[in-house]
């Protein structure tokens, strides 16, 4: 039983030596996440004029990077967090810039694919923020799990303060504000973060897959579960186009990113309220209610643009709907962490990141195309399909996972009777 039962379970996380420190440099880092995709969709949709190019950009660089993820995982793993992170920071970093320079200056579409490609060697700094807490936390599983509730907070806190920062930027500024002092916050947040080096697990070397180990991919349950993350990650990201388009439409495009911040300050709110209280029920069955509370919120802003086709109306629906998100996140990554071996958990969690990144690539394409050729309107129809296939598959993966129930055991007859 815990000395301390009525403490506030987060602020115990902040009394370990160095755990101030390194989140702070996380966070800083984490911040231009939430910033890259709204600063491109302006600056590009603002100089070439069309939303559909601007989401095919951003889902090149958003795919790139589901592709990379992994490789730059293993890296971090086996040499170490300060050694790769720095200089797989600063080469995202040019990437970034060189789109900056290749939208200002008018060059051929075909570079802005490139130079948003080359952006996919950002560390994933949330998932190496949660690999110092398992390191520092090794034996207590109630403060990993406080913890990783925690992480999944700040995530929808720098998503919801990104866009409505890079929004700003844009146009208080100039379109490519957002970009550039993006790239300046990364930088300094991975050096802070990466000076932090009493909390950095020790390096891992390499690694090889054994009967023992067997790869993430081939655990029960975990490919559906990674498509179920696809699905997911296709809500986000054509939620953010759409809305985009919409408050454009409505001729308040600079208020777009406080919109979407609606969305993820109640996804923040609902995920350290999910994360402090006691959940009932199996995994799955949490996964299956998140689930189906996301794709029933989901329908409420194509409702509001429909009735409405209000800017207000909109922002109280997404408000509402975020508060599913969250917990959906939450209880998958704890299924992935369940289902995956020990010693390649860090691999497992990394799919789970890149199959959200490969769905973020798909929505923004999707949302991009519908708003092109159908309206912001219907666009708002593209999430709402996504929360339902994410459903759908989660309720397969559950029903093909089910153990069913040992059978009842036969009463043994004895020779002699």
């Amino acid at each position: 039983m815990p000395r301390h039962p009525t403490r506030n379970p987060y602020a115990r996380l902040f009394a370990i030596p160095g755990a101030a420190a390194f989140t702070v440099g996380n966070l800083i880092a984490r911040l231009p996440m939430g910033m890259f995709s709204v600063s491109a969709v302006i600056m590009i949709s603002g100089a070439r004029g069309s939303y559909a190019l601007a989401g095919a950009v951003t889902a090149t660089g958003l795919a790139a990077t589901a592709v990379v993820a992994p490789w730059t995982a293993r890296l971090v793993d086996r040499h170490g967090q300060a050694r790769v992170a720095v200089p797989a920071t600063a080469f995202a970093a040019l990437g970034s810039l060189s789109l900056l320079l290749c939208v200002r200056y008018g060059a051929p579409d075909w570079t802005l694919f490139a130079s948003y490609a080359a952006t996919a060697t950002t560390p994933n700094t949330g998932g190496m923020s949660r690999a110092r807490w398992a390191h520092l936390l090794q034996g207590d599983a109630t403060a990993v799990h406080t913890a990783n509730s925690f992480e999944q907070a700040a995530d929808e806190l720098c998503f919801m303060l990104g866009p409505v920062l890079a929004a700003f930027l844009c146009g208080a500024l100039f379109p490519q504000a957002g970009t550039l002092i993006g790239v300046v916050l990364l930088l300094t947040g991975v050096l802070v973060f990466a000076a932090q080096r009493a909390t950095e697990p020790p390096p891992h070397g390499r690694t090889k897959t054994s009967p023992e180990s067997p790869s993430p991919l081939r655990a029960r349950g975990m490919p559906a579960l990674l498509v179920a993350f696809l699905a997911t990650g296709a809500v986000f990201g054509s939620l953010e186009v759409v809305t985009i388009a919409f408050a454009d439409a409505q001729g308040h495009k600079s208020a777009a990113g406080a919109v979407l911040a609606l969305q993820a300050a109640g996804s923040c709110a609902a995920g350290l309220v999910y994360g402090a209280a006691k959940p009932r029920g199996t995994l799955v069955r949490r996964q299956l209610l998140c689930g189906a509370a996301m794709a029933a919120l989901m329908t409420l802003p194509l409702l509001a643009v429909a009735v409405t086709d209000s800017l207000i109306a909109l922002s109280g629906a997404l408000l509402i709907a975020g508060m599913a998100t969250a917990p959906t996140m939450v209880t998958g990554m704890t299924l992935v962490q369940e289902r995956t071996p020990r010693d390649r958990l860090n691999e497992g969690m990394t799919l789970a990141v890149t199959g959200l990144l490969g769905g973020i690539a798909g929505g923004a394409a999707g949302g991009g195309w519908a708003v092109e050729h159908l309206g912001p309107t219907v666009g708002y129809g593209v999430p709402v399909a996504a929360a339902c296939c994410a459903l759908l598959v989660s309720s397969a993966q559950a029903c093909a996972t089910r153990t069913p129930a040992p059978p009842p055991a036969r009463p043994r007859v004895s020779n002699g009777a």
